[in-house]
């Protein structure tokens, strides 16, 4: 009773009210930009992040002549996206942009077939416009959106021979706050969270990713299944917003 109450006062207490296993507001908002094969506006409530996707001749040293193709993504937040300047990064890009990268990598390769991208590449941008906790799974979500949009403008013109989308993946986070877990942490959450966790699922269910810390203590087994019920549930979501755009 008392878990019960502590749960229902934490709900009550996120922004808009939000109940623990509710997403915040998702949009995307495809065709942002005129150039890219995709381009998509990734809204999930204040975090926005500008998700490009761009499919070019041409792949990395090590698989020319392979008749294979390569994705690669880069990250990257803006210096107004935070609440004070964040520094330009240079030709060399800090840490955490880097681990952040090679998730979003990792985690589109395994909706995308090599083989029908040729011997061209896949380039994936993530910028972060703003930011207010979950960037990396906004990106992750709203760029499987972009490569829609490019795979099928290839398609149209030729470069590639078959739409190379072989699955559908989205993101969220999830986390413990106040010993209570939820779904879509929002900066002001996850900022003070006890466990955070970032979840990558397709749309059969399967995992590709799965990120969990102990930020200020640590989880039990229970703990870990709810967090990924939650993750589970609030994907299933984002699957359908991802069909609706």
């Amino acid at each position: 009773m008392k878990k019960q109450s502590q749960q229902n006062k934490t709900a009550l207490s996120r922004a808009n009210q939000r109940r623990v296993n509710a997403l915040r507001p998702v949009t995307f908002v495809r065709h942002f930009t005129r150039h890219a094969g995709g381009s998509v506006l990734t809204s999930f409530g204040h975090t926005r992040v500008l998700c490009t996707a761009m499919i070019e001749r041409g792949v990395p040293d090590w698989l020319k002549g392979k008749g294979t193709g390569w994705l690669t993504a880069e990250y990257a937040m803006l210096p107004s996206s935070t609440h004070g300047r964040k520094r330009r990064e240079g030709a060399k890009p800090d840490g955490r942009s880097v681990e952040i990268q090679r998730l979003i990598g990792r985690t589109l390769r395994s909706v995308v077939s090599l083989d029908r991208l040729g011997e061209n590449t896949l380039f994936i941008d993530c910028d972060v416009l703003q930011a207010d906790g979950g960037t990396r799974t906004a990106a992750i979500t709203g760029a499987y959106v972009a490569i829609c949009d490019a795979a099928s403008a290839a398609v149209e013109q030729g470069t590639i021979e078959r739409d190379p989308l072989i699955g559908q993946v989205a993101a969220v986070s999830v986390g413990i706050v106040r010993g209570v877990p939820m779904l879509d942490l929002d900066y002001s959450e996850d900022s003070v969270a006890d466990v955070d966790m970032n979840v990558a699922m397709l749309s059969n269910g399967r995992f590709v990713e799965i990120q969990a810390t102990g930020e200020h203590s640590t989880f039990a087994r229970p703990e870990l299944d709810t967090m990924l019920a939650l993750a589970s549930t609030g994907i299933r979501q984002l699957h359908k917003l991802q069909r609706n755009a």
